[in-house]
């Protein structure tokens, strides 16, 4: 429960950063980017459990451990603020 808390309280810190730095397409655009990270963290168990069609031509004929769909779910959600930070660190001045 803490987890999905605390994912929707960054998502929503995303969503609100992207609108009142550069309005309503870039916090759609964010809110766009952030379904997937949000899926993956609420619904690692499920997701992690597909098997069967296909993706980019690969059969899928084994689950993924809930636990790492869910730590890709976190690894994509934090990255942009991780890209950020490194960036504001290293800008000159």
């Amino acid at each position: 429960m803490i987890s999905r808390t605390l994912s929707a309280v960054i998502a929503i810190a995303y969503i609100a950063t992207a609108y009142f730095t550069d309005g309503g397409e870039t916090a759609f655009r964010a809110g766009m980017f952030l379904i997937l990270p949000i899926a993956c963290i609420w619904f690692g168990d499920s997701m992690g459990g597909y098997v069967g069609g296909t993706m980019r031509g690969q059969y899928i004929s084994s689950s993924t451990p809930g636990c790492l769909v869910v730590a890709g779910g976190w690894l994509l959600l934090i990255l942009p603020a991780a890209i950020g930070l490194i960036s504001f660190i290293r800008s000159p001045g």
